[in-house]
């Protein structure tokens, strides 16, 4: 069974991470320099080097996860056959978000010059589906390998991000106004609004 799961996450990730790629790339092709100082210092010290040990330690996981044993939790098997579940819907939750926000795509707080307010696809219904796929993904992840040091710098991860999206929010309303309050007022920043 655990071997399976180290496959199956190292499949997910062969098939989503040429995605992303492709995505960041693209959406890079203005050349436009973005100022990720408007993000504020705590973040800016802490996110990215937060996400890369995350990252990092998924890697070690996934070509030796003995190296992480230290970190093992006993899980039941359904559980994390769950996780894959969950990883793979965050996985398309994921595509369809890159897809939906184009040349809109960026890794700040920043808008671009000829950002665009996007209003469909995911974004029909909550204001950061990006974020809701993070945190699918993370608690996939969890599932999957059964490992608390994935999901505690998981966690810190998507809570730095959720911190970072106040100013994200009033970047979108100073920039579109009176068209982004009435979007903020018609869906949930992170579940659809009921």
């Amino acid at each position: 069974m655990h071997e399976m799961l180290r496959v199956a996450l190292i499949l997910g990730a062969l098939i989503l991470l040429p995605i992303a790629l492709y995505h960041r790339i693209k959406s890079q092709a203005t050349g436009e320099r973005l100022d990720r100082g408007q993000e504020g210092l705590f973040i800016l010290l802490t996110l990215r080097p937060v996400g890369l040990v995350f990252v990092l330690a998924l890697l070690m996981w996934m070509i030796d996860p003995s190296r992480l044993a230290w970190s093992y939790v006993e899980l039941p098997n359904r559980l994390r056959v769950m996780g894959l579940c969950i990883g793979a819907v965050a996985g398309v939750l994921w595509i369809w978000t890159f897809r939906t926000l184009g040349p809109n795509l960026t890794d700040t707080v920043v808008t671009r010059k000829e950002h665009t307010l996007v209003t469909s696809g995911p974004y029909r219904w909550v204001r950061h589906p990006f974020y809701d796929s993070l945190a699918l993904f993370v608690a996939a992840v969890f599932l999957i390998t059964a490992n608390w040091f994935l999901f505690a710098t998981g966690v810190l991860v998507l809570a730095l991000i959720l911190l970072r999206t106040r100013k994200e929010e009033q970047n979108l309303a100073a920039r579109f106004g009176d068209e982004y309050r009435a979007y903020r007022e018609r869906t949930g920043r992170f579940l659809p609004k009921g």
